[in-house]
């Protein structure tokens, strides 16, 4: 059996220089670094015989909330190429949100930046990992400290395309969150067919050495890690890789560039600097955008700015990439081009997808219900939710996505909106159920319920509404000041309005829909 382990594969598309440049960031105080493939190579085979040398159980878990660094980078790589599960988590989760997780997961090792260590490192051993690392964006820890002991040639661990390779929590609408289990095969798949489709090439980019991608994302969720990262490691790419997004930054790295991918809030912050104009993106091949609506608005503006015109894609944690629109003519769509701004393209190679009613036939063209999708990139299921898993496929294999859209007489794909409430802000998914249940919680709160409107900078944000109990004293402002100190910033509500009653239909149950009418011209 040939190796199927992600890491092989991506090692192996590796420039035949080595010594080439990898990747080209700033340190803190803006000193320029560069990183070259073998320096790729070595730090992700100290890691990964660091994690050998614990002696871990089959299949252990490695979670990690630290800030994005190269390092951060080669830690991924190392824990594939060590044959163990990565499990990212956003910064900015708080500890309610580390103590599930960790709980749930029950990671063998658990690395996080050196300023959290006291918190996370307290819950970590509580709940029963063996070890807690630190890892700095100032390229320190105890995790490079304790690497550096170790030799830099390893041999990836052999694995099958259907190991698990990483798990990625999606907070549920219950407010649990689910684990998805993605393996070796859902992810290189995914990496490959998509090299393939949006054109990467090995030659003719600014330094002929083919395409340069600016990385610009956060490398927690499945955008900035896999989409990305694949996406140059596999075509052996070089990365200008942005620590934070900054839009100045990203502008003056373009004519070294030829491929951006952002989620809508970048473009619309891109839009707001005198330098974006043709000039600056000449040299660019390929935008792209997903992670959350893209107005219409802003692919319009940004059309007549550069001269380009935005590709917008469609995926999930728990499939990576699903839909596309043509990078180039689409010979399955009698080679259709049209990047069309309000949708998300054709169904990806290899991915079949389809759009039921509630009773669960096939709707025609036209026609709006729940989009299922089927393929090699469908993860295998929840973490340790056998039930929850078997809900949410159909009889004959198509994962229920919870998303609801149509596809038209094109074959193009739109998505209208989303079965559970979801609000989706700057790209991050915020599930009303959680935030509304740690409000619930808090002393003198009756009930709550929260909705998401639509925002100039972030796409939508959340607004909560509050009911009292008899007698009780509610304070808007306090009760968002208590969440900030529970919650990650993008889920806080930007605005709280405490209510005498919700509206009900008739089973009692709040209408939701009224209350986005009701605010949706809050931040207009």
């Amino acid at each position: 059996m040939s190796n199927q382990n992600l890491f092989s594969a991506l090692r192996a598309a590796f420039p035949s220089d080595l010594d080439s440049t990898a990747v080209e960031t700033t340190a803190a105080d803006g000193t320029p670094l560069y990183y070259t493939w073998r320096d790729l190579d070595r730090a992700s085979a100290r890691i990964a015989n660091l994690l050998a040398s614990l002696k871990l159980p089959e299949g252990s878990r490695v979670a990690v909330q630290v800030e994005k660094s190269v390092e951060a980078m080669a830690l991924y790589l190392a824990t594939l190429r060590a044959g163990y599960v990565f499990l990212p988590l956003n910064t900015a989760y708080q500890s309610a949100e580390i103590e599930y997780f960790i709980g749930n997961a029950e990671p063998a090792v658990v690395v996080c930046s050196p300023g959290n260590f006291g918190w996370v490192s307290k819950i970590a051993f509580t709940l029963g990992t063996q070890h807690v690392f630190t890892l700095g964006d100032d390229r320190t820890g105890s995790l490079l400290d304790r690497a550096a002991h170790h030799g830099d040639e390893h041999q990836a661990v052999a694995r099958s395309a259907d190991d698990l390779a990483a798990i990625l929590y999606t907070s549920g609408t219950t407010g649990r969150s689910k684990g998805a289990m993605l393996t070796h095969g859902n992810m290189l798949s995914n990496a490959v067919m998509l090299k393939d489709y949006w054109g990467w090439t090995a030659t003719g980019g600014p330094d002929g050495k083919g395409d340069v991608l600016i990385h610009a994302l956060p490398i927690f969720h499945v955008h900035g890690l896999f989409v990305a990262i694949h996406g140059a490691l596999i075509n052996g790419s070089k990365m200008i890789w942005c620590p934070k997004f900054d839009p100045k930054a990203v502008i003056a790295a373009m004519p070294r560039a030829t491929v951006f991918m952002g989620v809508p809030t970048l473009y619309v912050r891109m839009l707001a600097e005198a330098a974006l104009n043709k000039d600056a993106v000449k040299n660019m091949r390929l935008f792209i955008a997903g992670s959350a609506p893209l107005l219409i608005e802003t692919f319009k503006e940004w059309q007549q700015r550069t001269g380009h015109t935005i590709l917008e894609r469609y995926g999930m944690s728990e499939t990576a990439m699903l839909t596309s629109n043509p990078y180039a003519a689409d010979k399955r769509y009698q080679g259709q081009d049209e990047r069309r701004g309000g949708t998300v393209g054709f169904p990806l190679p290899g991915v079949s997808l389809r759009v039921q009613g509630d009773d669960g036939k096939d709707l025609p063209v036209g026609e709006i219900g729940g989009i299922q999708v089927k393929g090699p990139n469908v993860f295998k299921g929840y973490w340790r939710m056998p039930e929850k898993t078997a809900e949410e496929f159909t009889k004959d294999g198509y994962f229920k996505t919870g998303d609801v859209g149509k596809v038209d007489e094109r074959g193009y794909v739109h998505i209208v909106g989303r079965s559970k409430d979801l609000i989706i802000s700057g790209g991050y998914n915020v599930y009303p159920a959680e935030i509304e249940g740690y409000i619930n919680e808090m002393p003198g709160v009756a009930e709550s319920a929260l909705v998401g409107v639509p925002h100039p900078d972030f796409g939508e944000v959340g607004v909560a509404v509050v009911i009292a109990k008899p007698g009780a004293k509610l304070d808007a402002d306090a009760i968002v000041a208590q969440l900030k100190s529970q919650l990650a910033n993008f889920k806080i509500p930007k605005k709280c309005f405490v209510m005498a009653e919700l509206p009900r239909n008739t089973m009692g149950k709040v209408q939701k829909n009224l209350l986005r009418d009701q605010y949706k011209g809050l931040f207009a």
